[in-house]
């Protein structure tokens, strides 16, 4: 897998004495780095040069963090709330996420059914670990987010991937799904709108996949909601609200994405009582709760209603704008193939018709050859799909600006053409 062969840096023990990786655990040598944020380090190195690289290979909002949320947290810090706080997080924010989700998709939760994580990339882990045992199997769709397989192999139990296509829009049919599970299924993961291909699920999609589910009652759900509002259709369906969803589906989301806070480092997760029970006992072990200042930040950014948020507004109209960009400028590329994604802020074309394909001392064998190429010959950083369980496209994050992203497809399209 992408970047497994890189080393380690050595160790040193009390002694002084250098010893090699071999002292590394199994689970971590298993695991592969993050390809988006090891592309992103290369493109900074590149940077570092002095070469003007445009990376799009990260996925994260250009915007700032909104001035009212920014001015929560002054507030936080001038009113000393930077004591240690609750590990499942503050009972105010804990209440405001379960009126946010009554509010915005009709689910009911408490607030005690609330976890409140440094991130939701915490929050998908505490999930994992609290319920997978060694040789548990998690069904989900292929392409997915590049962390997810990775998160489940340091469990000990097994990915089982469902191959969607850019012909079928990257969405898992019914029929998919049923072949998928086994005796060995503990859980099935969702993730719409979609990272890294920007899918997102209709209610009627939804519908016929609670129908397979329902007939597997012992199989937990988990719902990975944390594009929500980055949706060009005007509807997120979460498959927690269907009824026979009910007390077994865990719905995770934060504030990373659609109010541009990233580095604030705040993710929630909405469960059954005995999940909730089980995550707040292992993050009380290795994190406790999440910043007390990034909470109250967070509780400003939630109780601000989406549909009367002008912030939101302006940059989903944003993101749409350079999506549409970005399906012309691919459209008008030979052997690539596109498709038009309906959330999120990537673009994930079928760029296979390239493999087999040279140029000077550089031959495609597949995206990660392809993507170093790009950074290196085109000075465009993407993200290799072979990280996202899908060897025939690239990841494309288009979250920079409208002039950054003309420049860069100018390059793609430029880097492409020598290839024969």
């Amino acid at each position: 897998m992408l970047y497994k062969e890189q080393e380690l840096l050595p160790l040193r023990l009390k002694t002084g004495k250098e010893v090699d990786k071999n002292i590394i655990s199994d689970r971590i040598q298993k695991i592969t780095f993050s390809a988006t944020l090891e592309m992103t380090r290369r493109s900074r190195e590149l940077k570092a040069q002095g070469k003007d690289v445009i990376n799009l290979s990260i996925g994260e909002p250009d915007f700032d963090t909104p001035e009212p949320v920014k001015e929560a947290a002054k507030q936080a810090i001038d009113n000393n709330i930077t004591h240690y706080p609750p590990v499942a997080g503050f009972k105010e924010l804990q209440e405001a996420i379960a009126e946010k989700l009554k509010r915005d998709n009709d689910l009911d939760f408490a607030p005690d059914q609330v976890v409140v994580s440094n991130g939701a990339k915490q929050s998908l882990s505490n999930i994992f670990w609290s319920v997978l045992n060694h040789g548990d199997e998690v069904v989900l769709a292929a392409p997915y987010w590049v962390s997810y397989a990775d998160i489940i192999l340091l469990t000990g139990a097994v990915v089982v991937p469902v191959q969607t296509t850019v012909e079928d829009d990257f969405k898992m049919r019914p029929d998919q799904l049923r072949a998928a599970i086994t005796d060995k299924t503990k859980a099935v993961l969702f993730n719409s709108p979609s990272n890294p291909t920007g899918m997102v699920y209709n209610h009627e999609e939804v519908k016929a996949l609670v129908e397979v589910l329902k007939d597997y009652p012992d199989i937990l759900v988990i719902s990975d909601e944390i594009y929500e509002h980055i949706n060009f259709t005007g509807m997120h369906v979460s498959i927690a609200s269907f009824p026979e969803m009910k007390d077994r589906v865990a719905v995770v989301n934060g504030v990373s994405k659609c109010y541009a806070m990233t580095g604030w480092r705040i993710g929630y997760m909405a469960a059954p009582k005995f999940l909730v029970d089980a995550c707040v006992k292992l993050q009380g072990q290795y994190t406790s709760g999440p910043g007390t200042i990034s909470q109250m930040a967070a509780l400003t950014a939630i109780k601000n209603p989406p549909h009367n948020s002008d912030y939101i507004h302006h940059m989903v109209r944003a993101f749409k704008e350079r999506r549409d960009l970005l399906v012309e400028k691919f459209n008008e590329i030979p052997g690539v193939i596109s498709y038009v994604p309906e959330g999120a802020f990537y673009i994930f074309p079928d760029v296979s018709s390239y493999f087999g394909k040279k140029y000077g001392s550089y031959e495609i064998k597949n995206t990660t050859d392809l993507s170093l190429y790009l950074l290196n010959e085109g000075l465009v950083a993407v993200a290799p799909g072979e990280a996202f369980g899908d060897d025939h496209c690239i990841r494309i994050s288009y979250a920079t600006s409208t002039a950054l992203l003309e420049k860069a497809m100018e390059r793609i399209k430029d880097a492409l053409a020598k290839l024969k």
